[in-house]
Order: C-alpha cells, then structure tokens, then sequence
C-alpha cells in the first residue's frame, strides 16, 4: 500500500520559499525598528508647530498687558485707598498719606511724598512720572531749581570726591539746606566714609532726587580705608558699634561665636538664622575673622 506524505511535507522549492519570506519579514522589522522614516515635512511641521505657539503666547502677554490699569496723571494729594492699592502702596504708606493730609496739609513734591508715606524708591520712580501738581507748585519748583541750579554753576567746589566735601560743598547742591549736608557728614563720619554710592540712601531724610543730584557733582574716588575688628575676638560693645548691627543681630552673632567656638570664614556669619543677607556686604566692612 502507497503511503501518501502528509499535507505539511514541503517539497525543495517550497521550503526555499518559506525561508525567504521569513527572511524578509525580519529584514522588514529590523527596517522599521532602526530606519528613521521621518521627511523634511515633518520637520517642516514641528518647527511651524514651535513658531505658532511662540507667537500665541505674545498675543497673550500683550493680552495681559492691555488688561493692566492704565495710570493717567493724578494729584498724589487726592489718592483714595483704591488708587493706593492699584499703584502698588501698602495700606500703612496710604494710612500715612490719609493723616499727613487730614491736618489739611499739601504734598508738593516727589521728594515729599516719600518722606510723608515712605514708599520704596523703585516704587516712587514708577508713579512719580504721572504726579501732577497744580501749576502754582510746578512754577515754584521751577524757580527753586534755576536758583539752586545757578548756585551750583557759580559757587566753586572744593572736590568731586564725596569722601572729602565739606558741608558747604553738599550745600551747593540742589535740594540740599545746611541741615541735610550736615546730616551727609555726620553719617559719613559714622561709617567711616561711603564705599558703596547707595549708602547716600541711608542718611535720614534724604530722597532719590536729591541723591542723584549729589551724585552727579561726587563720586567715590577713593574708597575709605576701614579698620576691621576681629569678630572671634571682639566685645560684644565693639561688634555692636557696626553700623550696621543692630543689638538683636549682635546677640546672634555672639551666640553663634560660641556654639562654633572659632569663625574660620568671615562668610559663616551667613549662617546664622535670620542674618540679613542683604547688609551683608556693608556688615564686612568692618568685620573680619582671624
């Protein structure tokens, strides 16, 4: 009896067949799993995509831009806790402002507003553009200013350095009475003279304006040359002599000293909780650790 193959036995050429079409299915796999098929379009796509959301992201900050209230010129003698709000005041600088005018008293300055409500500087310089006071105010301001100002170009300094002027120096200047360059002079004396030109700042009573004007007849020349005092050494009255330490500050400053027992690095004072970073650079000046 003839035994027939089963229906699975392939002959020669049908099993070379087979082979080749695995073949080329796993050349097609590895194709598609290594071959980058993305075109020049798709590119072309993805940077329209980044150019489109570049640009819908201008259109919404000029959106947010136009949704700010605008500031138009305004008294600052008739700001309502509103208006104050909207300018960026905090309710104790408004506060001052309300009582300085309940005595019926008139701010007619820039300068002025500042010493009444105590705002910032950086603020004081976005809002003070738009100040507008009654043109009686702006007439006399004016004739003040020529008359400071040609004070200025007939009187004869005697330095441009800021560390040396003398108080009739200050006084020449603009904005500046005797009581105010005398002021200049006794905190210059203080900090044993000015190393950086924003400590003009820092005498009381003395505005941005004014300080420009100062600055634009001074400058630093030669800066002071400021005897430091050992902080792993000193007293507690002589840490407490810095002008920039206040007593809570010195007492920190004395317990860190002995829970560290040495300062290596002047720079550690940073490491105290509550250390005012800001002052740090000025604190420096008359501290250092040996």
């Amino acid at each position: 009896m003839k035994i027939s193959k089963p229906h699975f036995w392939y002959n020669k050429s049908q099993r070379n067949g087979v082979f080749f079409l695995l073949l080329l299915i796993v050349i097609l796999q590895v194709v598609i799993s290594f071959v980058d098929f993305s075109s020049d379009n798709s590119v072309f796509d993805s940077n329209k995509s980044i150019a489109l959301h570049a640009k819908i992201d201008s259109l919404k900050k000029v959106e947010i831009e136009k949704r700010k209230p605008k500031i138009f010129p305004f008294n600052p003698n008739y700001i309502t806790d509103y208006k104050g709000a909207q300018l960026g005041m905090s309710i104790h600088e408004i506060d001052r402002l309300h009582a300085f005018r309940k005595n019926n008293k008139f701010i007619n300055s820039v300068s002025q507003f500042k010493e009444v409500t105590q705002v910032s500087d950086s603020l004081l310089n976005v809002i003070s553009p738009y100040f507008k006071f009654p043109d009686w105010v702006v007439k006399q301001q004016s004739k003040s200013v020529n008359k400071a100002t040609l004070k200025e170009k007939v009187f004869k300094f005697s330095t441009t350095d800021i560390n040396v002027a003398t108080v009739n120096d200050f006084q020449a200047i603009a904005g500046v009475n005797k009581y105010l360059a005398q002021r200049i002079l006794n905190y210059r004396k203080r900090i044993q003279g000015f190393t950086f030109q924003n400590q003009l700042l820092e005498v009381w009573k003395i505005d941005s304006t004014t300080v420009q004007r100062i600055l634009n007849k001074f400058k630093i020349i030669d800066k002071p040359i400021i005897k430091k005092i050992n902080v792993n050494t000193a007293t507690f009255k002589q840490v407490l002599s810095n002008p920039y330490i206040e007593y809570d500050l010195c007492k920190k400053i004395f317990e860190f000293r002995d829970e560290v027992a040495e300062l290596q690095s002047i720079e550690e004072l940073k490491n105290i909780e509550g250390f005012p970073i800001d002052k740090y650079d000025r604190i420096v000046l008359y501290l250092e650790a040996k």
